[in-house]
């Protein structure tokens, strides 16, 4: 009978533990703090919940459960947080990121097999390779533990990935390595200092590496996918030299050919004019990047025109990239991070120009603390700061520079200088939020304004404006894109007031939108993709005139708007075929429309383009296609390993480019216009091949290069003798479209560290043009190849600097270069009783050969660290040896009798100081 009931009474407390564990639970919570929802639901199920409140902390819950079972109702709760839980006497004990297994797993009985890959450990150490144990200590970091610990979890791989920043200025850390310590797992970080790396479950014992920077060991229990941030010091440790070099052996071992990179730290050495630091003038002193004289604006870069370089400033297109008309850069060199410019292997996804591509991209913010950098010097002051708006995760970077030029040419005997203004400005600001590691957004705004007035009578004004918007999203750590939003303007204006009887304002105005979509995906270790569309749309205002005043006879004129799409779709593999081989194949494929509103001229065949030649004109509606152009464009370039430091690269580069400049100058003018292609005038097109040897000093940290190149053009613009371009409605008949050849060898050798670093720089180029026709009219030179405005055999640069102790340098510049083509008149004649000059074939002369010496000295503060802002002074003299170079040449008809004349810009020394500082 006892035993009856003591089987009874077992059933019963079976029977209650079973009816409690069904219990079902009505609950809803709205952004609910997890410690008031956990005390809530331990209420409603009538059971004990021990836990800690420090483990609920910050956690928040929106949900709704509707008669579910307490489990459910638990799983909920923690759905999105580390904590587990256990069941137990009618109880809840909440674990941290631990779970408790109820059974044993099927195989906790078997031996366990050795993983080959890990390194066995005495007393928690690794045992290193040989070259990674000489490496300095490594700080331990505390242990930190990601994702969530659920059963059936301990077979799986997760990822986690993060951010590697410096800790005193917030900035990403690029090519860090970190890896397992027994190097059976790795990654790198990218240029945003990022880093993805597959890890397994559990423990993980990381290390990192990084030139300059302490090493350290990170313990990390790998549970499920997620993030760790990570910062870290520069080494301090004392040494006689340090050098940081993050792309070291990339002119060897990277596929492009034709890249040159420009270091914006170490150009505040190089003496310049005015003092004034300048990245777009240093590139000038590299080979193959040239302009047709001093203070000249453009560039000619490997026998192109000026027109034929795409510059640009955070994705967006530069129009005019000079100030005081090509005497200083239009770029704040203390708010830009990086300049690379493409001669030759450009990417695929750049397009829209023939010769190059100037890609300037502004450094983020600080976003760990307030700091800056400015300079004031003869003429102009800068300064930019760097403002952290969320800390470690968004900054903001702001630059203005401005000129006080004015009240110089005031102060001159010159009267008519003190008359006359000369100044400009521009600012730049640049925000960056890095929203979590797979998504950030950045925004850029520039602006520039130019304004001078030589003469009374006229004032010119020129400005550029820019926006450009980027939005960054990781797919995975082997997938990535961007969209990129940009918008650029570019106008003019002229006032000229003398004479009242023609009193005008004339105005120009470029405008360029630009949507595009990149992609990187990395489809296995030997293939890098990239691929992408864009569409571009131009419009183009070229040119209004109105009368100022009510007794101006100027008759107001507008000359009808210019609209274009481009458009664009690419695709592009780094192939790594072996160890010494690499690949980098591209394909672009461009289109462009000619849009209305407009009306174009249908011209007869075989006879000069004029009003006589008309014979149809066609009139198109607003977006109406005029005409399209199109084609692929190849991009392909190779490298070859000869050595662990010594290449050959080869590349072949086909472009395509529907805008023209216009212009009767030597050199690019702010009040050029430009062209779009349409019925009448064709794209220009361009084939470039080029083979370059690499080579660099192991240990001395010395480069060698020598490239040579080959270019043939068709379609270049070019104009007819005494053409108008300005408010002309039928423009194409004062043009001529021909071919033309560029070729040249260039040598560059640099010394990037040491007490004496600096580079030197050679290249022998040609470049001619060729207008033939089989109308007379429209022959120059006989339809022969002849020198372009802007061909100049020889040039010769260097670049030296001698540090003499820690605070104190010199520095010098040299340089070289043939004089630019000029046409000369070389005899006269009577023609209908008057008497004419007679001129040479185009370009048949040359002006006499430029050559220039600039010697600095600089001065750093000293290097105390509690100091409220560090100093640097820069001394130099711009044209030491006082060289009267000649700017241009001209020719007057005095009483008869024929006179040459030349102008220069610099005829003297011009000694200036410049203070610069750093806070």
């Amino acid at each position: 009978m006892e035993k009856k009931y003591l089987i009874l009474i077992t059933l019963l407390f079976v029977t209650c533990g079973i009816f409690g564990q069904n219990q079902t639970i009505t609950a809803s919570f709205n952004n609910t703090p997890l410690e008031e929802a956990v005390l809530k639901v331990e209420t409603l199920s009538n059971k004990t919940f021990y836990f800690d409140k420090t483990w609920l902390k910050g956690h928040f819950v929106t949900k709704n459960f509707e008669n579910e079972p307490l489990r459910k109702v638990l799983d909920g709760l923690f759905e999105n947080t580390n904590i587990n839980y256990v069941l137990k006497d009618g109880n809840v004990i909440l674990l941290n990121n631990t779970y408790v297994y109820t059974e044993l797993p099927s195989d906790y009985f078997n031996e366990a097999k050795p993983d080959e890959n890990v390194i066995e450990e005495n007393n928690n150490t690794p045992i290193f390779q040989e070259e990674y144990a000489a490496a300095q200590t490594v700080q331990n970091r505390k242990l930190v533990t990601i994702g969530k610990q659920r059963p059936n979890s301990a077979n799986k791989t997760y990822t986690l990935t993060g951010i590697f920043k410096n800790t005193k200025t917030g900035e990403p850390l690029q090519n860090l390595s970190i890896s397992t310590t027994d190097r059976s797992r790795y990654a790198v970080t990218d240029s945003d200092g990022r880093f993805s790396i597959r890890l397994p479950y559990g423990l993980n014992k990381l290390e990192t590496n990084l030139l300059g920077y302490e090493k350290i060991r990170q313990d990390v229990i790998m549970y499920g996918d997620g993030t760790l941030n990570i910062t870290l010091q520069e080494n301090t440790e004392s040494l006689d030299e340090v050098v940081v070099k993050s792309n070291k052996d990339a002119n060897v071992r990277d596929a492009v050919v034709g890249v040159t990179n420009i270091d914006i730290e170490s150009i505040k050495t190089i003496p310049l004019v005015l003092g004034e630091r300048d990245i777009l003038k240093v590139a000038t002193t590299m080979p193959g990047i040239k302009t047709t004289g001093e203070g000249s604006s453009g560039f000619n870069v490997r026998g192109g025109r000026s027109d034929q370089n795409l510059i640009l400033l955070d994705d967006a297109v530069l129009y005019n990239p000079s100030h005081f008309l090509g005497f200083f850069s239009a770029v704040n060199p203390f708010t830009t991070g990086s300049l690379e410019i493409y001669k030759a292997s450009i990417p695929a996804e750049y397009g829209g120009r023939l010769s190059s591509v100037f890609d300037i991209e502004t450094k983020s913010g600080n976003m760990e603390k307030f700091a800056g950098e400015g300079s004031v010097g003869p003429i102009t002051a800068n300064l930019a700061v760097e403002v952290p708006v969320v800390k470690e995760k968004a900054s903001l970077i702001a630059g203005f520079r401005a000129t006080y030029s004015d009240w110089i040419l005031r102060s001159l005997d010159e009267e008519e200088l003190k008359n006359s203004e000369a100044s400009f400005y521009d600012g730049i600001v640049k925000y960056k939020h890095n929203i979590d590691n797979n998504n950030s957004v950045q925004g850029t705004f520039y602006f520039s304004k130019d304004r001078f007035s030589i003469t009374s009578d006229s004032i010119f004004d020129y400005n550029n404006r820019l926006i450009s918007l980027k939005y960054g999203h990781n797919f995975s750590e082997k997938s990535r894109a961007e969209l990129i939003l940009v918008s650029s303007q570019y106008k003019y204006g002229i006032n000229y007031e003398a004479d009242a009887n023609e009193d005008f304002d004339f105005g120009y105005e470029l405008n360029e939108y630009q949507a595009k979509l990149n992609f990187n995906y990395k489809l296995s270790e030997k293939h890098k993709l990239s691929y992408g569309l864009s569409s571009k749309l131009y419009s183009v205002d070229p040119g209004e005139i109105a009368p100022i005043g009510p007794n101006s006879d100027v008759n107001p004129k507008t000359v009808d708007r210019e609209k274009g799409l481009e458009s664009a779709i690419y695709l592009a593999d780094l192939f790594e075929i072996n160890d010494k081989f690499l690949l980098d194949v591209g394909l672009r494929y461009s289109f462009y429309a000619a849009l209305g509103e407009a009306t174009q001229n249908v011209y007869a065949e075989g006879v000069p383009r004029s009003e006589s030649s008309v014979i149809e004109v066609r009139t198109y509606g607003k977006n109406e296609v005029i005409k399209t152009y199109g084609g692929p464009e190849y991009r392909i370039s190779a490298r070859y390993l000869l050595g662990n430091d010594f290449s050959v690269k080869a590349g072949f580069n086909r472009t395509i480019q529907y805008l023209h400049l216009l212009s009767t100058n030597t050199t690019q003018s702010p009040t050029d216009i430009w062209k779009l292609s349409d019925l009448n005038i064709q794209p220009q097109r361009a084939n470039q091949y080029s083979l370059g040897f690499f080579k660099n000093l192991p240990g001395k940290d010395v480069e060698f290069s020598i490239e040579g190149y080959y270019k043939t053009m068709d379609d270049l613009l070019d104009y007819k003798i005494g053409a108008q371009l300005i408010l002309n409605d039928d423009l194409e008949t004062e043009l001529l479209q021909g071919e033309g050849r560029a070729y040249g060898v260039e040598f560059l050798v640099k010394k990037n560290a040491g007490r004496f670093n600096g580079y030197l720089g050679y290249s022998y180029s040609r470049s001619e043009v060729k207008l033939d026709s089989q109308i007379m009219q429209e022959r120059v030179n006989n339809g022969e190849f002849f020198p372009a405005n802007y061909d100049k055999p020889h040039d010769f640069s260097v670049v030296a600097n001698y540090k003499l102790t820690k605070r104190f340098s010199f520095s010098g510049n040299f340089t070289y270069q043939t004089g630019r083509p000029i046409t000369y008149p070389i005899g006269r004649y009577i023609f209908a009783g008057e008497e004419q000059v007679l001129y040479s074939d185009r370009n048949q002369f040359r002006i006499p050969d430029y050559y220039r010496l600039d010697l600095g000295v600089n001065i750093e503060g000293n290097h105390k660290l509690n100091k409220l802002a560090h100093s640097f002074i820069n001394i130099s003299v711009y044209n030491v040896l006082g060289r009267n170079n000649p700017y241009s040449v001209f020719f007057v008809n005095d009483a008869g009798e024929i006179k040459a004349y030349k102008t220069s810009i610099f005829s003297v020394p011009v000694p200036t100081i410049t203070y610069n500082f750093k806070f």
